[in-house]
């Protein structure tokens, strides 16, 4: 059983009341409920108890070096046997990082730990680092996004990777890192024992640079499935050197995250090959980097590749226009493995989406989620969008927040998901204004079919 209470303020009263039923529960999620020291106290005394707690989640609580303290004293216990602990936003800094290493030196069972957004500093996170050395610690996730920790904890971090098979997933984005750190880190992976699968490294200073060491980890790395280096400004240059890398027949790579890279229409061309070729590849986002229509061109190539098995494509703020739909609905209209397609943010306007959805339309697109938020749409579109709520049973999502389609806009959307073709579960729309007598045929049609849902 999981017990999930969040945004909820537990007094004296109803914690109470909560504790003792503590003791059914694997898994407790507590995120953003004002939890303090004392509700700690009393988490230690029931994590020294006999129980099956496999995973707790104090997200979001303003504890402290204090309350935490407290808590490990609990995790050490020999009847606890906790596999994950989250512990992100919780107000934690290094005076608590030395009761986190006991723990990590003497729990195997821990596998997962995530401490982000939490000021630990370099200090912090070499405490922590002697016990993710230790060879007791079996952890495979750890996750230290926004903690302060800089190059000098990279040494320690590529020890881990070498001596640490165990470590499957690492997330150090936004940390001030630098190239010489992500290079330090990369020998780190190529290191025989290291079995990482995800590493992210969003927003960690890495330009070019870093690319050719990241590169030769794609190559040499097939345990590797996932890399996230968004908010790095690597440009062209080292989208190119990644695209390499990409490319070796040894690379797995699953998950391919390169959002605001300063990336433009040439390094479309390396990622177009890409995608046609690397049947490994399902995710790809590119939000926010000026593509425009040219690098749409590109992109529209490799989607049209048989051996393209990508199936979900972001591209907000791309900077397109309707100029790219026509060839990115020819994409659509032979490529049957894309199932969710986040385009919104683009000037794409009425002509676009028509455009678009001529290829939605075509037998062989299997698109599940359509997201075209913010795309400057009116009314004039939703006969088209209806037509392929109605002809597309495979779609399940689709946006059109932030538009004008207005009342006559959403009653054209409404009459398409009343037919029985349509198996429609979420139809979003945000920031989208309409009149009390259309509110109340919305509500009537979520009555009225089971499982859909208007999102506003």
């Amino acid at each position: 059983m999981d017990l999930d209470i969040q945004s909820k303020e537990l007094s004296g009263s109803s914690w109470k009341e909560l504790l003792p039923t503590l003791s059914q529960y694997k898994t407790i999620r507590l995120d953003d409920c004002s939890l303090s020291a004392s509700h700690c106290k009393d988490l230690c005394a029931f994590l020294s108890t006999k129980q099956t707690l496999t995973e707790l989640k104090l997200n979001n609580n303003e504890l402290g070096d204090a309350a935490v303290e407290l808590l490990c004293k609990g995790l050490l216990s020999p009847s606890c046997n906790l596999q994950k602990l989250w512990l992100q936003n919780c107000n934690l800094t290094k005076g608590c990082c030395e009761s986190l290493r006991s723990v990590l030196s003497s729990k195997p069972s821990l596998t997962e730990l995530h401490l982000g957004d939490n000021t630990l500093g370099t200090a912090g996170v070499k405490i922590l680092c002697q016990g993710l050395l230790d060879p007791n610690c079996q952890l495979e996730k750890l996750q230290l996004e926004y903690c302060e920790l800089s190059a000098e904890n990279v040494e320690a971090l590529s020890s881990a990777l070498r001596t640490k098979p165990s470590l499957k997933e690492l997330n150090l984005s936004n940390n001030k890192l630098g190239d010489p750190a992500v290079k330090q880190l990369c020998q780190g992976v190529l290191d025989d024992n290291c079995n990482l699968q995800s590493l992210q490294l969003e927003s960690c200073d890495i330009t070019p640079a870093s690319c050719r060491d990241l590169s030769a980890v794609l190559s040499s790395k097939p345990s590797l499935t996932e890399l996230c280096i968004g908010e790095n400004k690597i440009g062209n240059a080292g989208v190119s050197l990644l695209c390499q890398g990409a490319l070796n027949p040894n690379c797995k790579i699953r998950k391919l995250w390169l959002w605001e890279c300063n990336i433009s229409a040439p390094g479309c061309k390396d990622l177009s090959n890409v995608i046609g070729s690397k049947e490994t590849l399902k995710e790809m986002s590119l939000i926010g980097n000026d593509l425009k229509d040219a690098g749409m061109e590109f992109l529209c190539q490799g989607l049209k590749d048989p051996k393209s098995k990508l199936e979900s494509l972001w591209l907000r703020e791309c900077g397109l226009t309707s100029a790219c739909c026509k060839s990115l609905g020819s994409a659509l209209s032979v490529n049957g493995t894309l199932k969710e397609l986040h385009i919104g943010g683009n000037n794409l306007c009425d002509a676009g989406v028509t455009d678009l959805c001529e290829g939605v339309l075509s037998p062989s697109c299997n698109l599940q989620s359509l997201w075209l938020g913010q795309s400057e749409l009116t009314e004039v579109c939703c006969d088209k969008l209806a037509e392929v709520i109605v002809g597309k049973p495979c779609l399940q999502e689709l946006d059109v927040s932030y538009s004008h389609i207005g009342d006559e806009g959403v009653r054209k959307l409404c009459e398409a998901v009343r037919s029985p073709n349509c198996n429609l579960k979420y139809l979003i729309l945000y920031d989208t204004y309409w009149t009390a007598d259309v509110d109340n045929e919305l509500k009537a049609l979520e009555e009225s079919k089971p499982g859909f849902k208007v999102v506003t």
